[in-house]
């Protein structure tokens, strides 16, 4: 048994690394950029620096491996978004570990994005040079079901099948020769879209090691145009820093994760993430992003207590003001 489970590790980490090989070598322009987006307010608040980090259902916009980490029965989180331009996120996802985890852990998430109210004109032979034809609501979202088991008591493996669409509204195609109006295309595109990760305990402490591959499809395609998901590669370390610290001090929680990522639409960057826990209560979030053009610096906190949690997010965005995100969960 533990020979076939080596043998299965092997082939899953070369798998992943073959994957991140690629998104590597694919450095170009992606659509559906809205699954880049996290809507995990404690993520967030960490720089999404969440590849090894227990996250409850949370995990499935991460490393859907992290699933198998969760010590809770049931979990449910709510996160609301207030992104660039007016733009809402709202997301929803639940895990289920029945029998203490001997058949694994399952979990759905469930991602809608609101553009807000946009002005549609087309060009026309008037003074204004245009015509105004109305308001559209542009719209996105991905619907996903995950699993997560531990194969030992040291490795775990974890999977997630979504279906990601987006809806732009409609454009005008021709102009129809017998009545003279236009035809108009409805924009809508969709495609089925796979994550996949793995996580890693070394035994020394609280260190672990994960990899991920997030939004893994086949090429998308708008009206005459194609185009491919962001496909984003990730490693990831973590450790409970207070477990390396000689004595007793005021805390004993104060969790450091790094993430390497390699997406295939941006060059390789660094996430780093801080998480100090008091009186096991409060939680107070730093992170930091390298390698980006607005947000660098994350900033955070949670508060939990029977079985609740509140979470906050802030995040200066250079040109943009600043990003918002909160979230509520349950667990029992």
């Amino acid at each position: 048994m533990r020979n076939k489970l080596k043998i299965l590790t092997i082939v899953l980490l070369f798998s992943v690394l073959q994957i991140g090989l690629q998104a590597q070598e694919k450095l170009a322009q992606t659509g559906f950029q809205f699954l880049s987006v996290v809507p995990d307010a404690r993520a967030a608040a960490l720089a999404d620096a969440m590849t090894t980090v227990e996250n409850s259902s949370a995990a499935l916009w991460a490393n859907p491996a992290m699933l198998a980490e969760s010590k809770n029965m049931l979990d449910i989180a709510l996160n609301m978004n207030n992104w660039i331009a007016d733009i809402t996120h709202n997301a929803f996802s639940a895990s289920f570990r029945p029998a203490e985890g001997q058949y694994g852990v399952f979990g759905i998430s469930i991602k809608y994005v609101d553009y807000g109210d946009v002005e549609r004109t087309i060009v026309a032979n008037n003074e204004q040079g245009y015509m105004d034809m109305g308001l559209i609501q542009p719209n996105a979202y991905s619907i996903g079901f995950g699993y997560a088991r531990r194969l030992t008591n040291k490795f775990s493996v974890g999977a997630q099948l979504k279906r990601a669409g987006q809806y732009l509204g409609p454009v005008i195609s021709d102009l129809d020769a017998e009545t003279d109006l236009l035809k108009q295309k409805q924009m809508r595109a969709s495609v089925w879209a796979f994550d996949f990760g793995t996580y890693y305990k070394t035994g020394w402490k609280s260190l672990s090691f994960g990899m991920s591959v997030r939004n893994f499809s086949q090429e998308i395609k708008y009206s005459d145009e194609n185009f491919q998901l962001p496909l984003t590669f990730s490693v990831g370390i973590s450790a409970n820093i207070m477990d390396y610290l000689p004595g007793k001090y005021f805390s004993d929680y104060l969790q450091f994760s790094l993430d390497a990522v390699h997406p295939r639409s941006h060059p390789e960057y660094l996430k780093t993430g801080l998480e100090l826990r008091l009186m096991d209560l409060f939680d107070l979030r730093l992170g930091y992003m390298s390698n980006t053009d607005e947000a660098n610096v994350t900033f955070g906190f949670g508060l939990h207590k029977f079985g609740f949690d509140i979470d906050y997010a802030y995040i200066p965005y250079g040109a943009f003001d600043n990003v918002q995100r909160f979230g509520l969960r349950f667990s029992l």
